[in-house]
């Protein structure tokens, strides 16, 4: 048995530096911003959002611009499996840390470890 849950919504953003993107979508969802280098390396920033809500981050990347949702687990195997019996496709394992997945629709997505302290109420278990 495992748990799982929509975690983030990751804006991928082929820019040289994060900050119009931070101060656009801050303003554009009305959501403070929480961080705006999340790494020390000025790739990842994030915005505010309620422990019920998605987490929203900025993602610079080298691909074009894209949004990606990342599934949080307490197994990353386990749901990679699952999503693998749905129709996904394993991507690539990053860092020993995250899986990326492809949908049988062509969008890629990751499966991360629990980034929350606690997952909440909009929790799916798997058996």
């Amino acid at each position: 048995m495992h748990h799982s849950r929509l975690c983030a919504l990751v804006l991928d953003s082929q820019v040289n530096d994060l900050a119009e993107g931070v101060r656009f979508w801050s303003a554009a969802l009305g959501k403070p911003v929480a961080t705006v280098d999340g790494d020390g390396h000025g790739r990842y920033a994030e915005l505010q959002t309620a422990d019920d809500e998605p987490v929203i981050l900025l993602q610079k990347v080298g691909h074009p611009s894209r949004v990606h949702l990342d599934i949080e687990t307490d197994d990353i195997d386990a749901e990679a499996d699952r999503l693998v019996a749905l129709g996904a496709k394993r991507v690539a394992f990053v860092r020993g840390r995250w899986w990326v997945m492809e949908a049988p629709t062509g969008h890629h997505f990751c499966v991360v470890r629990k980034q929350r302290e606690r997952f909440g109420t909009h929790l799916n278990r798997w058996d």
